[in-house]
């Protein structure tokens, strides 16, 4: 009889105790760390649903369509992500077509730049014309070239 008292005054309480700290202490606190706001999300509908069915509170048709919505979040989420990437790709697009018409300006700028550049002239060393020597006139060549210098002198 001793035995039967302690187990069931001591032992089963005991058991018990300690199955409610598992199930909810121990179970919620790991239930809570694996939610996320998509599952909270996603059991908006099923309690929405819950409660129309429970005819003693009427639930406007409004609240449904907002249920469903909320059940399909994922789907339109998809829809607004594809919408803004194309955009984002559009507008990469043409900030690409607009980098390579500036390179290619530059590079033609640069080109033109590099033709008009006037100051390298000729090399020293690079073959001329030979001047000519202005021509003796016919009274010079009378008197003769030579004596032409010394007259000067």
């Amino acid at each position: 009889m001793k035995q039967w008292w302690r187990r069931w005054s001591y032992e089963i309480p005991l058991a018990i105790g300690d199955a409610l700290w598992d199930v909810l202490v121990v179970q919620l606190a790991a239930l809570l760390d694996r939610l996320t706001l998509r599952k909270v999300i996603a059991f908006i509908p099923v309690a929405i649903i819950v409660l129309a069915y429970y005819h003693r509170i009427p639930i406007p048709p409004e609240l449904m369509l907002i249920g469903d919505f909320l059940a399909y979040i994922d789907v339109f989420s998809v829809v607004i992500l594809l919408g803004v990437l194309s955009r984002v790709t559009t507008l990469l697009f043409v900030v690409k077509q607009a980098a390579v018409r500036v390179a290619a300006l530059v590079g033609n700028i640069a080109a033109q730049l590099g033709r008009l550049d006037a100051r390298h002239r000729r090399q020293r060393g690079a073959a001329t014309r030979p001047h000519r020597k202005p021509g003796l006139s016919e009274d010079e060549r009378a008197r003769g070239g030579a004596w032409g210098q010394v007259a000067f002198a």
